[in-house]
């Protein structure tokens, strides 16, 4: 059977996994009386991939078109998980670049068409989302050129067909439709698969080798490991020799051998060079290791990440109400759970802080974020500090990440973005307007500068703005940035809070609780409206005497509460607070809970 091997890559939120669900539907890989038929998303399986909306894993199908066997690779396109599409894109051949017709190229366009044209790809360009109101098809191609006149390695690469597409609809057409179009299908997709993405170009005959590229645990069958046999072929019950990035071998035998079908497994007793397949039977395996021939075993060139531009520090909850919630609660077993997010989340790294505590680095907030949220969810206690940017040192001078930020928002609010973008040392590179009434802002920030930028565009804009950054280069540190909040209030005695207690909090700020939330001192419920922290008794009841004054009787009317997110806590911390994180809370708090404590560390 002839083999073609293609990742779908994209910008966030331009279609890529809508995509696939139709290649998934029309390849006829489901009955139409199975689930799946029915579903959108197909791919999006993890519970916090289908609540964002958005790809956080690479995922591997795979569906035959005639007598050709597709095998297709779903990526994230959001600039934090940068880090599953550079491993694995090496298992690719082409690249389908999904472009949404209103938006045009964005920043996670260019990076992951960057990565594809180095890895030599062959690429092809599908403009989706045609259908939207405010199209600007000709416009889109035009800004497709020129970003592959900028990031092309050869002139080879800038010959790429286009074809235009409503994924959610399952149509796509070689040029652009009339109105008049009534039956259309993905066909012209799977045939420029066809045409334009070459079969692997393997050693069929050669002693096996395979990068492992991407790791799935089983707990029947042990860990599998995943890649594309670069040569030879495998069956199970052979030995093989697993090369280690630390440059030692060591003899395993492979257990089972397994290929993509749809979104099932399905068990073979061979697969030959240029498929994609599951290994079990590799207990030791690492993701950018060596699967090779044990009697001509050669080591393959590792995948190369790029380097995390952000750290928090994660240790065991320490607050009053540690153990409450959660079912594991110590260092160590949050260190072993750690310890085994890093051997598959290749983006992640992890070191011991002067504290004792556990300091992890990733790609941005939100890839730190989701793992934080799967721990919680996995019934996790823990205490997560103020994200920090990580800084380089390069001859001599200290370095710090900066970013290309594009922010979409309605022209009325251009103002109040800039001005915020600007208090934060950032720079305006360019403005465009469209015709829906938005405006595209270009800026160049360092990453301190996007720390909690986020919320507060949104507050600005009345939740209209659309921020996506992705990282560019180092430059020298900056200057420093004002902070960007005003202080807290902090819950002065532990106990239950009442109506009148909060009542008096929001008079003073924003307040964060519900009545009858239990609090401890030290437990932050509110932003004042002022500089400085400002304690506050929220467990104080009312006092009743025989007396009534005036007003003694009113009804206290309470405002609801603001309720942060995980990343909108996050994004609030400063260096001397903590976010408690447990199954069933979040509670932001004073790293030191005692106010006495409190006043000596400032002095």
């Amino acid at each position: 059977m002839k083999l073609r091997n293609v990742a779908i890559i994209a910008h966030v939120d331009h279609g890529k996994t809508t995509l696939v669900d139709g290649l998934l539907k029309q390849s006829k890989t489901f009955r139409e009386n199975e689930a799946a038929f029915t579903q959108t998303l197909i791919l999006d399986s993890n519970d916090q991939e289908r609540e964002r909306g958005i790809t956080i894993l690479a995922k591997n199908t795979a569906v035959k078109y005639g007598d050709t066997k597709i095998n297709i690779i779903d990526t994230p396109g959001h600039a934090d998980f940068g880090g599953e599409v550079e491993r694995t894109l090496n298992m690719a051949d082409g690249a389908i670049l999904v472009i949404d017709a209103q938006e045009g190229p964005m920043p996670q366009t260019k990076f992951v068409l960057k990565k594809a044209l180095e890895l030599g790809l062959k690429p092809i360009v599908v403009i989706n989302k045609i259908d939207k109101p405010y199209a600007r098809i000709e416009e889109v191609i035009e800004k497709t050129h020129d970003l592959f006149l900028d990031l092309a390695t050869d002139s080879g690469q800038l010959d790429f067909p286009i074809y235009y597409a409503v994924g959610r609809s399952g149509k796509a057409w070689d040029e652009i439709p009339g109105d008049s179009e009534e039956y259309a299908d993905l066909t012209p997709v799977f045939e420029a698969i066809l045409d334009y993405v070459p079969a692997p170009d393997v050693q069929k005959d050669e002693p096996f080798q395979m990068l492992v590229t991407q790791l799935d645990p089983d707990a029947f069958q042990g860990k599998h490991a995943i890649g594309r046999i670069k040569r030879g072929s495998i069956k199970p019950g052979t030995t093989i020799t697993l090369m280690k990035k630390d440059g030692t071998e060591e003899q395993a035998r492979i257990d089972k051998v397994y290929v993509s079908q749809g979104l099932k497994r399905i068990e073979v007793l061979e697969a030959q060079a240029g498929d994609i397949v599951s290994l079990t039977g590799i207990r030791n395996a690492g993701i950018g290791e060596t699967i090779a021939d044990s009697e001509n075993p050669e080591v393959l060139p590792t995948i190369e990440i790029e380097e995390p531009t952000l750290k928090m520090s994660v240790s065991a909850n320490t607050s009053p109400f540690a153990g409450n919630d959660g079912q594991y609660v110590t260092s160590r077993q949050i260190l072993e759970r750690i310890e085994k997010e890093l051997e598959t989340n290749v983006s992640l790294k992890m070191e011991i802080g002067e504290a004792g505590d556990y300091v992890l680095s990733g790609r941005g907030e939100l890839h730190l974020s989701v793992f934080i949220e799967n721990l919680r969810r996995e019934g996790y206690e823990l205490e997560v500090g103020k994200p920090q940017v990580i800084t380089k040192e390069i001859n001599g001078v200290v370095n710090e990440p900066v970013e290309e930020l594009t922010v979409d928002v309605a022209t009325e609010h251009v103002g109040a973005v800039a001005g915020e973008v600007g208090r934060r040392k950032g720079f305006l590179l360019g403005q465009e307007e469209n015709s829906d009434g938005t405006s595209r802002l270009l800026f160049e920030i360092s990453t301190r500068g996007l720390l909690g930028l986020r919320s507060q565009l949104l507050t600005l804009s009345r939740g209209t703005a659309i921020m996506n950054s992705v990282f560019t280069r180092y430059q020298p540190v900056g200057a420093p940035i004002p902070r960007m909040r005003n202080g807290a209030l902090v819950a002065s005695e532990t106990g239950k809070a009442v109506a009148f207690g909060i009542n008096n909090a929001q008079q003073r700020g924003v307040n964060f609780i519900f009545p009858q939330t239990q609090v401890y001192a030290g437990m932050i419920v509110g932003l004042n409206s002022r500089e400085g922290d400002l304690e506050i008794n929220v467990t104080k009841e009312k006092k009743l005497t025989n007396m009534r004054s005036s007003g003694a009787d009113d009804a206290i009317m309470l405002t609801s509460p603001t309720v942060l997110s995980l990343e909108q806590s996050l994004d609030f911390l400063e260096d001397d607070e903590l976010l408690e994180v447990t199954p069933e809370s979040l509670r932001l708090r004073k790293k030191l809970l005692n106010k006495t404590a409190r006043a000596r560390a400032r002095k």
